[in-house]
């Protein structure tokens, strides 16, 4: 299942910066607002959501990795 960035097209003041950051170009400006061109190509890295100035875009899930210590065993 793929994760992607829960979107309020209601918050959205159509002003690109989530699309200049998205790593793996999977968001698009059409008619003022962001789209989603193709799920597969996100990557959940949080960058839309972190740059957002008005909140309109959501990551509903926190990544959680082990403490580096657990993973080198």
């Amino acid at each position: 299942m793929i994760q992607m960035p829960e979107f309020t097209p209601e918050l959205c003041n159509g002003c690109g910066l989530c699309t200049q950051v998205c790593q793996g170009g999977g968001l698009i400006m059409g008619k003022g607002q962001v789209r989603v061109l193709e799920t597969e190509k996100c990557n959940y890295c949080g960058d839309c959501e972190a740059v957002c100035p008005t909140g309109a875009l959501n990551l509903p899930y926190q990544i959680v990795r082990p403490p580096y210590s657990l993973r080198q065993r």
